[in-house]
């Protein structure tokens, strides 16, 4: 039997500054769908119109889950490889609507 406390994980976009750089190295991967979404939301909210997701190189994994993410997300207008010196494909680089403000 429990001690009748119910565990829990904070959320993770909970605990970051939300800048025009969005780094998912410190995240489970688990966690990261919620947490693009979450950033995503915030950053349109902010009137943020350039954003860049870092998600690492890779074989590609973490980079196609947040590519599928971008797909269906309405006010994303664009998006693609991040210049090389901004990390090329290990980062994704995103055009948002001009959000609420």
């Amino acid at each position: 039997m429990g001690s009748g406390e119910e565990k829990y994980h904070a959320d993770p976009i909970e605990q970051i500054e939300i800048t025009d750089v969005f780094d998912l190295h410190s995240f489970l991967p688990r966690d990261i769908p919620a947490a693009v979404e979450a950033y995503l939301d915030e950053a349109y909210a902010r009137g943020f119109q350039y954003v860049r997701i870092i998600h690492g190189k890779g074989i590609g994994y973490q980079r196609e889950k947040v590519r599928k993410i971008l797909e269906k997300t309405a006010f994303v207008v664009s998006f693609g490889d991040a210049p090389i010196e901004a990390g090329g494909w290990g980062a994704t680089v995103v055009t948002l609507s001009l959000g609420p403000r």
